[in-house]
């Protein structure tokens, strides 16, 4: 048993002294998001890593992003710049990035955005114990749901994502301007 034992751990270690892939190395983020029927957003009310109370039945009127993570999905990661940059692209305009991170603690969620070379501006919420995901029937990360101005669901994602790209830019620049 003990021989057994040693002969795992030797695999754990080698395989956590790995180097981790390149993003060259991983699949392209994808550049488009699924339009559906609109659909009435669930309840969605979180406090972000400040403590600070965010709540979507107060941002109609608003074109919403919202963006269900975590800091050890690969994909999540990569997506994040992507995010900020949108947020940035339509800042002024009657739109928001919510980006809701599952069951994670903020002192894990600082230490991954501090590595960014842009911190993100806009909320990351916490979904501590993954209730408000439930509701929203997300089924793996990242998934991503745009929300338009009368609060319904209209389109969402299941899957890593190039925010800014000109397609999904275009989805979202039609929605503000509704």
């Amino acid at each position: 048993m003990k021989t057994r034992n040693c002969l795992i751990a030797a695999a754990l270690a080698a395989c956590c002294a790995a180097t981790p892939l390149a993003a060259a190395d991983l699949p392209p983020l994808a550049h488009t998001l699924t339009l559906q029927a609109p659909r009435p957003a669930p309840a969605l009310k979180l406090k972000d890593i400040e403590g600070k109370s965010h709540d979507l039945a107060k941002l109609r009127g608003k074109v919403v992003l919202i963006n269900f993570w975590a800091t050890w999905c690969p994909p999540c990661r990569r997506e994040m710049p992507s995010m900020e940059r949108l947020a940035q692209r339509f800042r002024g305009q009657p739109f928001v990035v919510l980006a809701v991170d599952v069951g994670e603690n903020p002192d894990t969620i600082e230490a991954f955005t501090s590595q960014l070379d842009t911190a993100p501006t806009f909320p990351i919420l916490l979904d501590t114990r993954s209730h408000v995901m439930r509701a929203w029937q997300v089924a793996g990360l990242p998934t991503t749901f745009l929300v338009d101005k009368a609060g319904r669901i209209v389109a969402s994602a299941i899957g890593g994502r190039e925010f800014d790209h000109p397609e999904i830019a275009k989805t979202v620049a039609a929605l503000v301007r509704q």
